[in-house]
């Protein structure tokens, strides 16, 4: 089974998991449209829609570039129309594209809470729901949001509950809109990683070096969220699961390949029971 063939709509994805998720997929011989932002070179951050773009037809996929900001609804619109029409058709959503603050209640500033739920939240809302009129053609249709298990511990609240709102967000989306579609056949899942994973959002905004190091490697959430998408999407749907244990499922037993650094202790990501320390 593959995704030859396959149209995926991924927002956010010119770097990280989402351009990991891209290729992923590229290599079995998908399209890929690559919706976001960065259209020119960061001076920090790496990738931009058309470097994602060329990575994608390297690794044996077509490729769409399309410039999106998630918080415009017509833009949403426009480029989901758009890669209907370029491709044929789009059998898989992913709603990658999120922002990240992690301050307490009385320190963020109201332009970013309104900034986190408009992209996290909102975007992963209206994405899907302009995907579904294209995703009701398709054989084997799926939504992937990358957000956490709706767990309603009071102390993750409370460490960073503009976050937390924003991202849970994304989850009930998810949790919504599979019961809300399951008779016809679309499947809504959430993806978490149980670690950390080595991507700019943990380097510039978490903990830089030393939290990379610990970290898995973004391919991790592609190779799990491929997994995903070649499940049944009329029996697979509401799902809210962590990457080790997708491809514990696949009969994954050595995670060791996916380590940043193979010498240091792995950390357990945010919105993951500490019970759960990954062993590899």
């Amino acid at each position: 089974m593959s995704l030859a063939g396959k149209t995926l709509f991924i927002t956010g994805g010119s770097r990280g998991i989402g351009l990991a998720i891209a290729e992923r997929a590229a290599r079995d011989g998908a399209n890929i449209v690559i919706a976001a932002k960065t259209v020119a070179p960061h001076p920090k951050l790496a990738g931009t829609i058309y470097t994602a773009a060329e990575a994608i037809e390297a690794a044996g996929g077509k490729a769409l570039p399309l410039i999106l900001d998630v918080r415009d609804d017509t833009a949403i619109e426009a480029a989901v129309a758009r890669a209907a029409q370029h491709f044929g058709k789009i059998d898989i959503c992913v709603n990658n594209a999120s922002a990240i603050n992690i301050a307490h209640s009385c320190d963020i500033e109201i332009k970013r809470f309104d900034l986190i739920q408009q992209i996290n939240m909102r975007g992963t809302f209206l994405v899907s729901r302009a995907c579904i009129p294209h995703l009701r053609k398709s054989e084997n249709p799926h939504v992937l949001n990358l957000s956490p298990p709706l767990t309603m511990r009071p102390d993750w609240f409370a460490q960073h509950l503009p976050y937390t709102l924003s991202k849970y967000g994304m989850s009930m989306v998810a949790f919504g809109m599979a019961e809300e579609f399951r008779g016809e056949g679309i499947a809504f899942n959430a993806l978490w990683p149980r670690t950390t994973i080595a991507t700019a959002a943990v380097e510039f905004a978490l903990g830089g070096d030393a939290l990379m190091r610990k970290s898995r490697r973004p391919e991790i959430m592609a190779d799990a969220a491929h997994a995903i998408f070649l499940r049944n999407a009329r029996e697979y749907s509401g799902n809210f699961v962590l990457d080790e244990d997708v491809l514990r499922e696949e009969g994954v037993t050595d995670f060791r390949h996916y380590r940043y650094d193979e010498a240091t202790e792995l950390e357990v990501d945010i919105f993951v029971e500490a019970g759960a320390t990954p062993l590899l």
